[in-house]
């Protein structure tokens, strides 16, 4: 799942009786083959997940040996189901770049005095545009006096505790949310008082996580040439906030004006240093480059002369966050439930439909760079490897093991995300005979902190007007850490995940009428 700032709710949340379900009976749609729900198997899961998602893959992270080595391995196991390639050149791969925008370690420079600073160990660069400042250092305490004059000079701070409480678990380990925070708040003093650059020394929360800091900050912004936006145009300026980088902060009180074009964090034990400088002086330089990353996609044809040429697809993500900093004695990102969970259940359903095809084809697409901005899936969109407008609905899913064994979330279920009032009954009908989740319906809302709906695949799709709908069962403690290992996974519940997902297909692989698109649909808020 995209990282956003994160704002965990817990899992005790209010759920959505499933009476709408009761509308759209069971009977109202053809049945699965027995053989093949048989076939998606606890032990089978397990197996693959542990795999997929070991410390030997190494977190699988977007544009690295790591993802291209997981890849390698998912084509691999969708050719030993049966699963037939579709991608260029007749192989399980379509191949795309990454665009990767990052500051320059060889081209950039700062200097404290006379000394040269080394990026990344010395000092941080907050934000990822080029930029320069140089002057005479003034030390401004914790910076809370606005009257002290620091126009044209290079204002060296200490860092400010976030005005809120960080919550203890959530995205990254606390001192790194921590860290974000509190610089954001404290360059916010500095807001059109013209400070030429500012030099934020961490505090002893922060300084914990000063390498991790630098780890995430150095891999800069990435995105996709040719794929679909990830926001529309409307609404880019109040969504694109979830991008994460070179975010301001909030100014409040501090009025209006130009924030100071140069910020960096510095390390606790450089206080005295940075004050007695006399001058700093700071250039940040940008590099942009392209690294390759990929979409597997494979299909299963459908039996019916004419249903055949249309698609069922099924989405995942293969990649996260990869080896980064150490915490709690290890580096692996692991990412066994974001998104190795849906991804073996993908190879779950495979062998279903391998046993027993539908009249309809399944195709079975796991997007790359996910996580880097919803990359591969805004790539394929925009680039199928089947006409778009043979795609009859996509069934994406983001994180479905963990969490309450009898809770759910099915996004794209209510408006305004809903794009399909046939597509949900058939999910809703699905679940009655498979999983009998009750369904979580805070985050389908609009107005969820999190703007969950936004955050995986079949965004891309449903703004294409692709009948689209995603699985979840949502954020925990160990999203976006190294916790997120094989062994806290549910199997039992990610069995009963991937079979609701199985059926939901299975129904329309199978109906006389693909699922249509509800009029006056519109994906913005």
């Amino acid at each position: 799942m995209r990282l956003t700032p994160l704002l965990l709710l817990g899992v005790s949340l209010p759920l959505l009786a499933q009476g709408a379900a009761k509308s759209a009976p069971a009977s109202k749609y053809p049945a699965a083959p027995a053989a093949a729900m048989a076939s998606i198997k606890e032990a089978d899961l397990k197996r693959d997940l542990y795999a997929m998602a070991g410390d030997a893959m190494r977190g699988r992270e977007a544009g690295t040996l790591d993802e291209m080595r997981a890849s390698m391995w998912v084509a691999e196991q969708l050719r030993a189901i049966g699963v037939k390639p579709i991608g260029d050149d007749g192989t399980y791969f379509q191949w795309w770049n990454m665009r990767r925008t990052r500051v320059s370690t060889a081209a950039s420079s700062v200097k404290s005095g006379s000394k040269a600073l080394e990026l990344w160990k010395d000092v941080v660069p907050t934000g990822n545009t080029e930029a320069d400042g140089a002057g005479a250092v003034v030390f401004v305490g914790d910076g809370s006096d606005s009257t002290v004059d620091v126009r044209g000079k290079v204002a060296v701070v200490t860092m400010s505790a976030p005005p809120r409480a960080v919550l203890q678990e959530g995205t990254n380990t606390y001192e790194y949310r921590y860290a974000t925070s509190a610089i954001q708040s404290t360059t916010a003093k500095f807001r059109g008082r013209g400070a030429a650059a500012v030099v934020i020394i961490a505090d002893s929360t922060a300084d914990i996580a000063f390498d991790g800091y630098a780890a995430i900050r150095s891999r800069g912004t990435y995105d996709v040439e040719g794929g679909v936006p990830r926001f529309a145009p409307t609404a880019a300026g109040a969504a694109g906030a979830a991008g994460g980088g070179g975010r301001g902060g909030a100014g409040g009180a501090n009025g209006g004006g130009a924030m100071p074009s140069v910020v960096l964090l510095a390390r606790r034990s450089a206080l005295t240093s940075f004050k007695n400088a006399g001058t700093i002086e700071a250039h940040i330089r940008m590099e942009r480059f392209d690294a390759p990353s990929v979409n597997i996609v494979g299909v299963i044809k459908g039996t019916d002369p004419k249903l055949k040429d249309e698609y069922v697809l099924y989405s995942s993500h293969q990649d996260h966050d990869g080896v980064r900093f150490e915490t709690q004695g290890d580096s692996i990102w692991n990412g066994a439930d974001d998104n190795a969970s849906v991804s073996v259940a993908l190879l779950a359903t495979a062998r279903a439909f391998a046993k027993n095809p539908g009249k309809r084809s399944v195709l079975f697409v796991y997007h790359g760079a996910e996580e880097r901005g919803l990359l591969g899936s805004r790539y394929h969109a925009a680039h199928p490897v089947v006409p778009l407008q043979k795609i009859v609905a996509v069934l994406n899913g983001d994180m479905i093991g963990r969490n309450n064994p009898d809770s759910a979330s099915l996004l794209g279920i209510q408006p305004p995300h809903k794009n399909s009032s046939e597509l949900v009954d058939m999910a809703l009908a699905a679940n009655n005979l498979t999983g009998k989740f009750k369904l979580d319906s805070i985050w389908d809302r609009p107005t969820h902190p999190e703007g969950w709906y936004f955050r995986s695949d079949h965004v891309p799709y449903a703004r294409l007007n692709v009948p689209a709908i995603e699985y979840s069962t949502n954020l925990h403690p160990d999203y976006h850490t190294v916790r997120d290992e094989p062994s806290r996974i549910d199997y039992a519940k990610l069995t009963r995940m991937t079979q609701w997902m199985y059926l939901t297909g299975w129904y329309v692989a199978n109906v006389a009428k693909r699922p249509g698109i509800d009029p006056g649909f519109k994906l913005e808020r």
